[in-house]
């Protein structure tokens, strides 16, 4: 079972096991927001199940401000569906080619389906009459760089709803 970390400021900070957060918690480090699932029995104590804890101490963490563009990223930050159609996503598109000068970045990168990827080809938006279904541009937000929230638990829903990703 995963547990959502939380800084003091309650951004997310990681994703751990739930032996370390409870390792974290019974230490005075955190302290438990969450409880999920079958509580933990231990010889003289019985303990929630972590789900969400929140650190004591504010942790500040020296990210880099700018985000390197990757194909992973490009198809999360569009929610896995293409910026054209609006099906599912298995690839990503630039919206000013390659052969047209256009770079890598998250404002020229979007998630496509593989059909409108090779209706495209090297064409820009305006030869196809196309218009995007979404602004690319960079994700924000410290939980973009925590590679487990992909697939967060329905639990933890409601501690990243305030960190938007645009």
């Amino acid at each position: 079972m995963r547990t959502l970390v939380l800084n003091a400021g309650y951004e997310p900070l990681a994703v751990v096991t739930f032996r370390r957060a409870l390792l974290l918690v019974l230490t005075g480090k955190a302290s438990i927001i969450a409880e999920d699932g079958e509580p933990v029995v231990g010889p003289n104590d019985i303990f929630g199940r972590p789900s969400v804890i929140l650190l004591n101490r504010y942790i500040k963490i020296p990210y880099p401000q700018d985000m390197t563009v990757t194909r992973r990223g490009v198809l999360r930050r569009d929610n896995y569906e293409c910026a054209y159609c609006g099906k599912t996503a298995n690839t990503v598109d630039h919206v000013k080619p390659r052969s047209r000068g256009g770079i890598d970045s998250w404002e020229n990168l979007v998630a496509c389906c593989l059909r409108c990827n090779n209706a495209k080809g090297d064409r820009t938006l305006k030869q196809m009459g196309w218009h995007l279904r979404i602004t690319p541009r960079a994700p924000r937000g410290s939980h973009w760089r925590i590679r487990e929230l992909e697939r967060p638990a329905p639990a933890w829903s409601e501690f990243l709803d305030s960190n938007p990703a645009a």
